[in-house]
């Protein structure tokens, strides 16, 4: 079953930079989809931290509060990935990484990718 895959998390000191990565197979990628960077803090439920509104078609970004001016989501068409520019991280940023649809799709979550800012 066709799932989304993470990449690119570690362990960073605050202040550092990290570059998420998400790939799939094409179907998860439709033109029309609203896709996303979602986070799930230990202890804590899934949240959404950036999402593209309307996909490919507009690449329009936005952001949660607690991270807007500092993290990056974008796109690349071609190799059907999208990433995530993480900047100026802080320990609250702790948490595991997953990307999907807008809303989330059951069926397509991956197994993520760790994040652990700390010093």
């Amino acid at each position: 079953q066709a799932q989304f895959v993470e990449s690119g998390g570690g362990l960073v000191q605050p202040g550092g930079s990290l570059r998420l990565s998400c790939t799939a197979a094409e179907s998860l990628f439709t033109f029309w989809s609203t896709m996303g960077w979602y986070r799930q803090p230990p202890g804590k439920q899934r949240e959404l931290v950036a999402a593209i509104i309307g996909g490919r078609a507009t690449n329009t970004p936005t952001y949660s509060e607690s991270v807007r001016g500092r993290f990056t989501i974008s796109g690349d068409n071609a190799k059907n990935a999208m990433y995530l520019q993480m900047n100026s991280l802080k320990p609250e940023d702790t948490a595991v990484y997953y990307c999907n649809r807008v809303p989330g799709n059951d069926d397509y979550w991956g197994q993520g990718t760790q994040v652990t800012v700390s010093s």
